[in-house]
């Protein structure tokens, strides 16, 4: 009998592999800060193929984000990555083709448009993202300012750096995605 307010899943009705996936370590470490900055990520998994597969592919999602009109200055946007502002989206989604998922994230600090460098925050983040993960990450981002709130789009392989499917602890992911706020990412301003 599931006790009020708690829904109980019929077995067989999906909600995951049922194993613990990375994070689940560094969920555990979190803490959150008087001085942390407010950010809202929305995380989606977008499966390659299969029943669950319904998106745009991703080089025509790569497209997507970089259209014209989207940057701080009008330029068009461009993809940037760990390494610099001119990111090989073509060599990305390449390197994505055989993997069983990716993950697309949106990324919205609440004071971004105070933020001296969007690209540096997400580099910075990725980096704290791949040492809780425990896994270097693949990943690509551009950078959006054409809403009342700028904000960042990530694409992430799903693939770890011993070549398994990468799979997050659902935890994590709802702890930094699905529109949750993180309060503790760093300190504001």
């Amino acid at each position: 009998m599931a006790r009020k307010g708690f829904a109980r899943r019929p077995p067989g009705s999906g909600g995951g592999t049922g194993h613990h996936g990375r994070g689940r370590r560094a969920l555990a470490r979190v803490r959150f800060r008087a001085d942390g900055r407010c950010v809202v990520v929305k995380a989606r998994i977008v499966r390659h193929k299969g029943q669950r597969f319904r998106s745009a592919p991703l080089a025509r999602h790569i497209q997507y984000l970089e259209r014209d009109g989207v940057t701080r200055d009008g330029r068009d946007a461009s993809m940037f990555d760990a390494e610099g502002d001119a990111a090989d989206r073509a060599g990305f989604a390449s390197r994505c083709e055989d993997d069983r998922h990716h993950f697309r994230f949106i990324v919205s600090p609440e004071d971004a448009g105070e933020i001296g460098d969007l690209r540096r925050f997400t580099r910075d983040l990725m980096a704290d993202m791949a040492k809780d993960l425990e896994t270097r990450l693949d990943w690509i981002a551009v950078d959006h300012w054409n809403t009342d709130n700028p904000h960042i789009h990530i694409l992430v392989r799903g693939v770890a750096d011993d070549g398994k499917d990468l799979v997050v602890d659902r935890g994590y992911r709802c702890r930094s995605g699905s529109g949750h706020r993180l309060d503790d990412y760093g300190p504001a301003g």
